[in-house]
């Protein structure tokens, strides 16, 4: 069995930002040389998040709609968090948009459903931050 490990960094410019991976995914994938196996890509920051959806900008907006309403992340005072800095709600949004995912390799490529892609989450930008991807199998 054969083990694969890269860390992905993004910095981007705005404080919550939604962002395809999958090309990046895929890279490492080709430069694993594995064909069968499992790939686990997470973020390593806990105001961060990794998932699979749709590439719809409008799906997007209604995440960013509904994770608003959900944790909103003004007054800040409403968070018992917010004493040093001030994200708790992004906090709160990782939470809910998840840490990881695990997809299968087959063949040489990421076995998705339709439509799938995997997506770095950011709740608290605007500062560099990495994404883990461990590839494993033959």
């Amino acid at each position: 069995m054969k083990s694969y490990r890269k860390e992905l960094w993004f910095n981007t410019s705005l404080r919550r930002e939604f962002i395809n991976i999958t090309p990046e995914v895929n890279k490492c994938l080709i430069d694993s040389g594995i064909t069968e196996g499992f790939v686990l890509v997470n973020a390593m920051h806990i105001t961060a998040s990794v998932f699979i959806n749709d590439d719809e900008s409008g799906l997007h907006q209604d995440y960013e709609n509904w994770l608003e309403k959900l944790a909103p992340e003004k007054p800040h005072s409403q968070y018992h968090h917010n004493t040093f800095e001030d994200n708790a709600d992004a906090h709160m949004k990782r939470q809910i948009m998840g840490r990881e995912v695990v997809v299968a390799i087959t063949d040489g490529q990421l076995d998705f459903g339709p439509w799938e892609q995997i997506f770095y989450g950011e709740f608290d930008g605007k500062r560099r931050k990495r994404v883990l991807v461990k590839i494993i199998g033959e």
